[in-house]
């Protein structure tokens, strides 16, 4: 009897795993559902991607809990480090569904890191909300991909705009980091928009191009003294593009600089310094235009925890959770299916950086902020509704 007791203990020892095993590969293992988050948290793009986790994090300590029917689960963040790489990307979406059992996805800063990851979110059937990509490529032909930013056909326009109408420009020169997605499609959007707007077919002078990573401009930037345009859109990275107008100002070079929203990192001004005064760009949020009471609560607890303003970016990845929350809670089921179909139903969902009310593409129509570098900070100047 004493060696049967002793043979039972032994095979519920060794089966105890494999039950477990099995309960976490229903992603909701003791009342636990996973959020994947995959972001740069290092390479080119980290600073991006630490501030959207910021916000993620910041709403999974708020709101750490869902309930569905009787049963509250806790909410449990993963988090994958796509290190700024396309391919890694690819691989951090992989593990974060096969492995860790992700119910939903959040990120990632970048778009071209994002459409990565995308492709194997669409395979598996796991819904993704995108924080701050904004190509629109992301979303295009992928039902399990939304976000809730704006996109760059709308951000395009809105600074083709303040170029023609502020400055006010007939000519440009459009600055692309070629290797980059987003840049490449955003200076497309800003070139159309500004030669409807001049009614000049040759409104662009040129377009210059060169790749992440690159430390030296000055041929491109030589090239465009020449030309002499009133204002250089140049959509880019952070670091490159303050690289860009750091040896712009240098060679002499007081054109206007617009961006987008990449520019919004504390390393844009580390890296160009007062040499990047005065540059314009758009971006998802402003603290000076807390809207709602959701986002009057976020930045209360941001400021309380980091001493400082938040990032756009920080905002969206805010959003991002809350979204993915309120999907859960409306789907009333952990299966990723019934959850995507929630998440395409959202619909006047009220967030820290606006609205969300998202399109028969899974894109949110949002307002744009405008802000400039002033004293070293970034100032709000404007908002552009769609």
């Amino acid at each position: 009897m004493k060696q049967l007791l002793i043979f039972a203990a032994l095979v519920t020892a060794l089966m105890a795993p494999v039950f477990a095993r099995g309960a976490q590969e229903s992603g909701t293992a003791g009342n636990v559902i996973k959020i994947g988050v995959f972001e740069p948290l290092t390479g080119a793009n980290a600073a991006g991607g630490a501030m959207e986790l910021e916000g993620i994090r910041l709403a999974n300590e708020l709101y750490p809990t869902v309930t569905i029917g009787t049963t509250t689960y806790k909410i449990e963040l993963v988090v994958a480090d796509n290190k700024s790489d396309k391919v890694e990307a690819a691989n951090a979406v992989q593990r974060l569904v096969d492995l860790d059992k992700a119910t939903v996805l959040l990120g990632s800063w970048g778009s071209s890191l994002a459409m990565a990851g995308g492709e194997v979110a669409k395979e598996a059937q796991v819904p993704v909300i995108g924080l701050s990509c904004t190509n629109p490529l992301v979303t295009a032909g992928n039902d399990y991909y939304f976000r809730v930013c704006f996109i760059d056909p709308f951000q395009g326009t809105v600074m083709a705009n303040y170029a023609f109408s502020e400055i006010p420009a007939r000519t440009a020169v459009l600055v692309r980091e070629v290797s980059n997605d987003y840049s490449v499609g955003l200076a497309k959007f800003f070139g159309d928009t500004f030669k409807s707007l001049t009614k000049n077919p040759n409104a662009i002078l040129a377009t210059v191009d060169y790749n992440t990573g690159d430390q030296d401009f000055s041929a491109q930037l030589t090239a465009i003294s020449t030309l002499k345009p009133d204002v250089i859109f140049a959509p880019g990275n952070y670091t490159e593009s303050a690289l860009v107008m750091k040896q712009a100002r240098e060679l002499g070079l007081n054109i206007p600089f617009l961006g987008g929203d990449t520019w919004e990192t504390p390393e844009f001004i580390d890296v160009g310094r007062e040499r990047v005064e005065g540059a314009v760009f758009s971006t998802f949020f402003a603290s000076e235009y807390a809207a709602n009471p959701v986002a009057e609560t976020f930045l209360k607890e941001y400021r309380a925890r980091y001493n400082k303003e938040p990032a756009a970016v920080t905002a969206l990845g805010y959003d991002g959770y809350l979204v993915a929350l309120d999907a859960i809670k409306r789907a009333g089921s952990t299966d990723r299916q019934k959850i995507r179909d929630a998440i395409a139903k959202t619909s006047g969902f009220e967030g820290a950086a606006g609205t969300v009310t998202l399109d028969a593409n899974g894109d949110a129509t949002k307002s744009a902020f405008i802000k400039t570098v002033q004293g070293g900070k970034f100032v709000f100047k404007t908002i552009v509704n769609p």
